[in-house]
């Protein structure tokens, strides 16, 4: 368990942050932009989760927000021998994590019609609230990936970042009256 009684440190006040190996990288390091992209993407969710009352839809988004702080800790652990399984010592996204999403995406996608057209991110607060939270994860998804182009990355990580866009954008037609209310897209409307 993370027990923090100092907020702050002054470690960081020459522009690097320390990793869960010890080393230390600059602040705005890729590996450090992935990260704070995740972070982004996470209180995005949380602000979604709020726009809900609870049950279903608020608890999976919970988990998700339990899941993202383990991407973030998965991406503070560097792996230069590229070996990313999980131990006690080293948390990692899992292929279970990334399993459990895709159960979840085709869960909520069984109540859907097929798209007709695209559509806009909108529609009630709810799921105007998890497209904002889908458009920050996808941010997340290119932080993680242009960090992947340079250095090993936990394959299960980016699938998993990359599952998650999807749920949120299935999610927010659940949300929008299971697709009733969806804002469809007029290509040229207003031409």
């Amino acid at each position: 368990m993370v027990k923090l009684n100092k907020i702050y440190t002054r470690t960081g006040d020459d522009g690097t942050t320390g990793l869960v190996d010890g080393s230390r990288v600059a602040k705005a390091s890729s590996r450090i932009e992935a990260i704070g992209k995740v972070d982004e993407a996470n209180s995005a969710i949380g602000l979604a989760a709020a726009s809900l009352e609870s049950g279903a839809h608020a608890d999976a988004l919970f988990r998700i927000q339990n899941d993202m702080f383990d991407l973030g800790a998965d991406l503070a652990t560097p792996a230069p021998d590229a070996d990313f399984a999980p131990s006690e010592m080293v948390l990692r996204v899992t292929q279970e994590q990334v399993d459990w999403i895709e159960q979840a995406i085709d869960r909520l996608n069984e109540s859907l019609e097929p798209l007709s057209s695209f559509v806009l991110p909108g529609g009630s607060e709810a799921a105007a609230r998890t497209h904002v939270a889908r458009a920050s994860v996808r941010a997340g998804e290119r932080a993680v990936t242009a960090l992947a182009a340079e250095e090993p990355i936990n394959p299960a990580a980016v699938a998993y970042i990359n599952r998650l866009s999807d749920y949120l954008f299935v999610l927010a037609r659940v949300l929008n009256d299971n697709g009733a209310d969806d804002v469809k897209w007029v290509p040229g409307a207003n031409r």
